[in-house]
């Protein structure tokens, strides 16, 4: 309503509006949002009854306020949220590669503990932040469709910064290549992504976890070599790895967005 609406539909309004289309009290109502004067116009059409009804309320409303307790200052509640509930799993985290550091540095005949364990760090973290034993809001972000997606890459690459330096570190003090522990980690993450729009983000990371444990960890130390998978030439196969299971997860995601849940479980 761009114009004020007349005195005559004003007391038709304050009485209910009888005769006056839901249109036209729609537009009446967001004027008087905006408009003191027709308010004002509003108040001396009300019947006096209502007036007097109307006065008593907000005297007790006044009076309740005046008698009652002053408001009570709240007290800083320490943070809960995702980030402040991963800590544990970073720590954890980063005690295995101190602890790979450690066992490579007391043992350097066997094959290389930090390599072994770098492509593995970073899922559990990942998994973490995509708990509903972790995320205090994990029933909201679970059921809103669009959620997902960007959601879960924000905090994975907020596992990312924070795993990376210290996968970097334990790199740098055994003398490995960058390319060596820094693509397989990227590529394990992506494949935790991947396969948890199947199965979910910490199934697929203990799943990942658990097979390469198996399969690569325990025979390369007790065979006494690393694997082809982590040898000179691996990067490139990583590479290509981690980009194509990053396709599979922006595929699935845009594909599961028309779903009722969210696309990571």
């Amino acid at each position: 309503m761009t114009t004020h609406p007349t005195p005559a539909l004003i007391s038709h309004y304050a009485s209910g509006g009888v005769g006056v289309d839901d249109a036209t009290i729609w537009a009446v109502e967001a004027h008087l949002e905006t408009c003191a004067d027709c308010r004002g116009l509003l108040a001396d059409a009300v019947d006096p009854g209502t007036r007097e009804l109307l006065d008593r309320v907000a005297g007790a409303v006044a009076a309740g306020i005046a008698g009652g307790p002053g408001p009570v200052r709240r007290r800083r509640l320490p943070r809960t949220g995702v980030a402040a509930r991963m800590l544990p799993w970073l720590a954890t985290a980063a005690g295995l590669m101190l602890a790979a550091v450690l066992f490579e540095k007391t043992f350097a005949s066997l094959p290389s503990l930090v390599l072994l364990v770098a492509p593995v760090a970073p899922l559990l973290p990942v998994a973490a932040v995509w708990s509903r034993r972790v995320d205090p809001a994990w029933e909201l972000a679970a059921t809103t469709p669009r959620t997902g997606l960007p959601l879960l890459m924000r905090r994975t690459l907020g596992v990312l910064v924070a795993v990376l330096p210290v996968l970097a570190v334990a790199g740098w003090g055994t003398g490995h290549s960058p390319g060596l522990w820094l693509l397989p980690a990227l590529g394990f993450t992506a494949g935790a992504l991947a396969l948890g729009t199947v199965v979910g983000i910490d199934r697929a990371a203990l799943i990942l976890a658990l097979t390469w444990s198996a399969g690569v960890v325990a025979p390369s130390l007790v065979g006494g070599r690393l694997p082809a998978v982590l040898a000179g030439g691996s990067p490139t196969g990583w590479t290509l790895a981690t980009v194509l299971l990053l396709a599979v997860v922006l595929v699935q995601a845009r594909w599961r967005s028309q779903l009722p849940t969210s696309t990571f479980r």
